[in-house]
């Protein structure tokens, strides 16, 4: 069984030959190579013990004023297409 946090990477950025920064590809990799770590931790834990971590509530997403408009569109949306479903349905029924 591991224990401790996994090694840091401590290294800066590395800049490329034409100034710029490594692809993001390997951030994702570095934190998948995290995930992949706290997966193993949280496979360890006793019942209680991952109920208490899993049930910890998730902060409310900071949205801009598009996307909250967007979403509310998206449940309008939703809404209407589900009562043209039901009054198809008791339609055909007749």
């Amino acid at each position: 069984m591991r224990t401790g946090a996994p090694p840091a990477n401590d290294a800066q950025p590395v800049l490329l030959g034409n100034g710029a920064q490594p692809s993001p590809g390997i951030q994702e990799q570095d934190l998948q190579r995290q995930e992949r770590f706290e997966d193993e931790l949280i496979m360890d834990l006793e019942r209680d013990q991952f109920v208490a971590e899993t049930s910890r509530p998730v902060p409310r997403a900071v949205l801009s004023a598009r996307v909250t408009a967007g979403l509310w569109a998206l449940r309008v949306f939703v809404v209407i297409v589900s009562l043209m479903v039901i009054y198809t349905f008791v339609d055909q029924l007749h």
